[in-house]
């Protein structure tokens, strides 16, 4: 493995990294105000609604991805968005898909796909767009949820721990960073076992264990983390050594990777155990990886070495800091 210092560099400067510092410019395009009624930040947008929130998202996907995995793409539209609302402490209600196709064969892996993950994770499609004479092929996918209590990014505080869960029980999808524990779980007949492992993140929520949680993006462990450090205005310190990780993967590819099932969470230490046994008691791989501070800056430890990877006291990653 290359040394720490150059490690963090590659990772920071991904096109995962830049694709989430394209956020800020569209942030301030907007004209958001950290006042804003809904902010900007969450995995969904979290709308009051009675005795509860609905919660709101969307997914697109590159063309080039979508050419070349039509299948997955498709199913990746439901698996995606429905990690989103689980990482908010919500339940998913229902997709709506925008599909652009060059013709009704072309389209046809992906609506499978769609379907198939829909199926899988018992979400419906209840509507959308399909153009079928464009002259490229491009899907999005939005999704309603509701939850009861939140899981946010904006409420992660000094002296909690950061804990990362993660289904190690999948595959790589090469030469993507793509690491997918779902799909032929979810086609194989198991469904059972990706809902059930979606609705710990409500129960958490809803027992009171935890306040602040992001899923994991393209962006990776690393930039999670920046991301729920940036909206709640704190530090975190991340100890490499102790994240989840699957036998024989790289350290560096896996920091980068994309897990279909992978959330952070923060929690009081008290509350720690509580989690890991949730999580643990799915089959999904859970462990204490680092603390919540003032510092306003990402550290990483690793081998007994310490690295800043992001200084938010400098440079903000997306801009949605209150």
């Amino acid at each position: 493995m290359r040394g720490l210092a150059a490690m963090l560099h590659g990772l920071r400067e991904s096109r995962a990294m830049a694709a989430k510092r394209d956020i800020a410019g569209t942030v301030a395009a907007l004209g958001y105000g950290g006042a804003d009624a809904i902010r900007l930040g969450d995995d969904c947008a979290a709308i009051p609604d009675g005795d509860g929130y609905l919660l709101f998202a969307s997914e697109g996907f590159q063309d080039g991805f979508v050419r070349a995995m039509p299948w997955f793409a498709g199913y990746c539209g439901v698996m995606v968005n429905a990690s989103d609302i689980a990482a908010m402490g919500g339940r998913a209600i229902a997709v709506v898909d925008t599909l652009w196709g060059e013709s009704a064969g072309g389209a046809a892996p992906i609506l499978h796909g769609l379907r198939d993950g829909a199926r899988a994770y018992g979400i419906p499609v209840v509507g959308g767009h399909t153009n079928l004479g464009s002259a490229h092929c491009s899907l999005s996918v939005a999704i309603l949820g509701r939850a009861r209590r939140l899981l946010t990014s904006f409420d992660a505080r000094p002296g909690e721990v950061l804990v990362a869960a993660i289904d190690l029980r999948g595959k790589w999808h090469d030469p993507h960073p793509f690491w997918d524990a779902s799909s032929e779980t979810g086609a194989g007949g198991d469904a059972a076992r990706l809902r059930a492992d979606l609705e710990v993140l409500p129960e958490i929520a809803e027992a009171g264990l935890s306040r602040a949680a992001k899923d994991i993006s393209m962006a990776g462990i690393l930039g999670t983390a920046v991301m729920l450090a940036e909206c709640s205005r704190i530090g975190v310190t991340v100890d490499l050594d102790a994240v989840p990780r699957p036998d024989g993967a790289p350290m560096e590819r896996w920091l980068g990777a994309f897990p279909s099932y992978g959330y952070l969470l923060t929690a009081r230490p008290a509350d720690a155990g509580a989690i890991l046994a949730r999580f643990q008691a799915r089959g999904i791989a859970a462990a204490v990886i680092g603390a919540c501070d003032g510092a306003r800056t990402l550290d990483v430890l690793h081998d007994g070495v310490r690295e800043t990877f992001w200084d938010l006291g400098r440079q903000p990653l997306i801009g949605c800091a209150p």
